[in-house]
């Protein structure tokens, strides 16, 4: 994900609270969205990603702490915070009933665009998300994909500057997925904020700007997603040589290496960044060494999340 990042705080949370019972879904959390970011939220399931997402979007009430959504405190001006953002949940706020028109009239109405100002809003975006060939048909004919966008395009209809998007794409075949990506794309090219919860991964790779991870109701790690693939081991250079010779010069050079003689190469532990790759090859150089390859090999966002998540002692390493 390469964008333009705003300074700006988008959203600004300092040490959010929240039980239900004797259960704590969110002890003191921390977390500062820049404007025109995409911001993904991961973590297991009862994390607490959706409180989060609903204590934001002012439908649920916090025990602790202070939160800025879009400039506006979110306690003492809730109906400025929701002017300001939109919100697309896990279930689709879709009518079945109503054509897909219908849908994002009725939403057009609600937010007292006027008739023709609605209606062109719902043109427009019907236009924007590809479906206005089935702009007249009962949303309840509509594929999931379709769906989703028009859930999507619902949610647009007031022009929100922060977007909410509860797991947009659970459901979703790849092509409808990255068909998803490409709006949200667009949104944030536009500078908009999105606040995203995601299951998958590598959406959270394709799309983030800046992750945290929250498990057991605290922020476990942030960062971007190249900062928090460093935080896992098994990251390595692998360099490959033209002979034997040099295969064994360079196992002298680097003695960490692991050597493969049938593929004439060595892997070097490394966290893949540029200071470690500089390291590297300045050994090799001051020996007088050639590479005839070079590739970087990083830990993908799966193994942070199953390195930073389920595991109390992890936690604790991992904040620190």
């Amino acid at each position: 994900m390469t964008t333009s990042v705003s300074t700006r705080s988008a959203i600004s949370v300092r040490s959010l609270r929240k039980s239900f019972g004797d259960n704590v879904v969110l002890d003191g959390i921390d977390l500062d969205i820049a404007e025109g970011s995409v911001f993904a939220l991961l973590g297991p399931n009862g994390a607490g990603k959706t409180t989060t997402v609903h204590i934001l979007s002012t439908l649920v009430r916090p025990d602790a702490g202070d939160a800025t959504v879009g400039g506006h405190d979110l306690a003492q001006e809730p109906d400025a915070v929701r002017r300001a953002i939109g919100v697309t949940g896990q279930f689709s706020a879709v009518d079945n009933l109503l054509t897909g028109r219908e849908n994002l009239i009725l939403m057009a109405d609600l937010h007292h665009l006027g008739r023709d100002a609605g209606r062109r809003r719902a043109s427009e975006l019907l236009e924007q998300f590809d479906l206005f060939d089935a702009a007249s048909k009962p949303a309840g004919s509509y594929s999931g994909g379709m769906r989703r966008r028009l859930d999507l395009a619902m949610t647009l209809v007031g022009s929100p500057r922060i977007i909410f998007l509860d797991e947009p794409t659970t459901g979703l075949d790849p092509r409808s997925r990255r068909t998803m990506w490409d709006i949200i794309r667009e949104l944030v090219a536009g500078g908009v904020t999105i606040f995203l919860t995601t299951q998958y991964l590598e959406e959270a790779d394709q799309l983030a700007d800046h992750i945290a991870v929250l498990d057991g109701g605290h922020v476990v790690a942030a960062g971007t997603p190249t900062e928090l693939k460093r935080l896992v081991p098994g990251g390595h250079v692998s360099l490959q040589f033209i002979d034997p010779d040099e295969l064994d010069s360079a196992a002298t050079s680097l003695a960490d290496a692991v050597r493969d003689d049938d593929t004439l190469t060595l892997q070097v532990p490394g966290d893949g960044s540029i200071r470690s790759l500089r390291s590297i090859l300045d050994r090799l150089d001051a020996d007088s060494i050639e590479v005839a390859n070079l590739s970087i090999h990083t830990p993908d966002l799966d193994d942070v999340f199953l390195a930073l998540t389920g595991r109390p002692e992890t936690r604790k390493e991992a904040v620190r």
